[in-house]
């Protein structure tokens, strides 16, 4: 790809309402399971919110938050120092937002991109998590 390409393709990538996203959304609507999404209150700004039971679900991409599964174990082969900079601020935020919100009391999940594969799988982590 040449850089404006990239920079096209890179510009239609989203931080919210992400397809992994909105399949778990989706899955918890279906089970009765009601939720805020992205509360500006909460460090992280988590996906999905549940307030009385203090708990909250974060949905991350496999490639940007660095999942040790195959897409998130590839690395891009231009600007390599670059992305593998990026992902390690990323995984350092992550770790330091989820620390804040366990001290405020906060369950949290992490839900990554690959395990939305198996919607049945999902639901069962998901309501283990959730009851």
């Amino acid at each position: 790809m040449t850089p404006s390409q990239r920079s096209a393709h890179m510009a239609k990538i989203r931080s919210v309402d992400t397809k992994p996203e909105l399949v778990v959304r989706r899955t918890l609507h279906a089970a009765g399971y009601r939720y805020r999404l992205h509360d500006p209150r909460l460090p992280g700004r988590p996906d999905l919110v549940f307030p009385a039971r203090r708990k909250v679900i974060f949905v991350h991409g496999c490639f940007w938050h660095g999942h040790d599964c195959p897409v998130g174990a590839r690395t891009p082969k231009t600007n390599a120092q670059f992305w593998n900079e990026k992902r390690l601020r990323n995984r350092v935020r992550d770790s330091a937002q989820l620390d804040l919100l366990l001290a405020a009391g906060w369950k949290v999940l992490v839900v990554w991109e690959c395990e939305v594969v198996s919607r049945q799988d999902l639901l069962e982590r998901l309501r283990h998590f959730l009851d």
